[in-house]
């Protein structure tokens, strides 16, 4: 049995529809009403838009001011996400922090990493050296600079009279290994660095050396090269920053070796000055 329109917009539950009345033409009589409506010697009110007819029988919610509400909401929820977390970060103490780190999902890192790498040596040293991420072994063993970048860090060390734990902490600016050693991302940067600066602000360090163009460039919110920035004097939150070059890319340009002897020598020069200040 073939249905009409009428019949399939029914079975569709889609009826009744709002018609249009068509309006007869000159040598054509009008289709008579369905229902006889009593004619009026006085003319009653003027019929009401159809629009306005279809708005008082249906109303509807505006979709397109609830779109805007749900997305601006979902935009601000990052953000303020992001404002608590940056809150809670400052105010914990160096155990919490540790954990902090280590229970961290905030950026893809989190699901490629063996373990995170928080630092080593003394909370309380006057000397804080920052590199750029951990590495394959780094990732390993769950300590920053090993191998033989961690190596020559220690010969470095060992040059101005330090060694690795005594007076020395050892941070990343990145707790987790970025795959394929690549560099970290802004992004990944963005939600890891305020572990590093609640770091500083718990050891309160007298002088930080930057390893590296990664670390330079974070500490100090600038795009410059590590030649542009080293031998002269530069500060990450009130905490002077020397610049010199990460013990990895030293292993691969010998030639840079004297030139990081120099930051060293200068390092050591401004530590004597920073410690006989406060002595004053």
């Amino acid at each position: 049995m073939s249905l009409n329109r009428d019949d399939m917009l029914r079975e569709l539950e889609l009826l009744p529809v709002w018609k249009l009345r068509e309006l007869p033409s000159p040598g054509r009589e009008a289709a008579a009403p369905q229902t006889q409506v009593p004619v009026s010697e006085e003319p009653g009110p003027a019929p009401e838009p159809v629009q306005q007819q279809v708005a008082e029988v249906a109303p509807l919610p505006d979709l397109i001011e609830m779109k805007v509400e749900v997305i601006a909401k979902v935009n601000a929820e990052p953000a303020v996400f992001a404002e608590n977390r940056l809150e809670r970060i400052r105010h914990l103490d160096w155990p919490a922090l540790q954990r902090c780190v280590q229970d961290c999902v905030a950026c893809e890192l989190s699901a490629t990493r063996t373990q995170t790498v928080f630092g080593v040596g003394d909370p309380h040293a006057e000397w804080l050296f920052v590199g750029e991420a951990p590495g394959v072994e780094e990732d390993r063993k769950g300590e920053p600079f090993v191998g033989q970048a961690g190596k020559l860090l220690d010969n470095m060390l060992a040059a101005i009279k330090l060694k690795r734990g005594q007076n020395t902490y050892i941070a990343n600016i990145m707790k987790c290994r970025p795959p394929e050693n690549r560099d970290p991302h802004r992004g990944e940067i963005a939600q890891c660095e305020p572990f590093l600066e609640r770091q500083v602000a718990l050891m309160q360090p007298k002088l930080i050396l930057a390893l590296g163009r990664v670390a330079a460039q974070t500490l100090l919110q600038t795009d410059a090269t590590v030649a542009e920035l080293r031998g002269r004097l530069h500060s990450y939150n009130g905490v002077p920053v020397i610049i010199t070059y990460h013990p990895a890319y030293l292993l691969r340009n010998l030639a840079d070796k004297a030139r990081a002897w120099e930051d060293l020598c200068y390092a050591r020069r401004t530590m004597q000055e920073l410690q006989a200040a406060t002595q004053v």
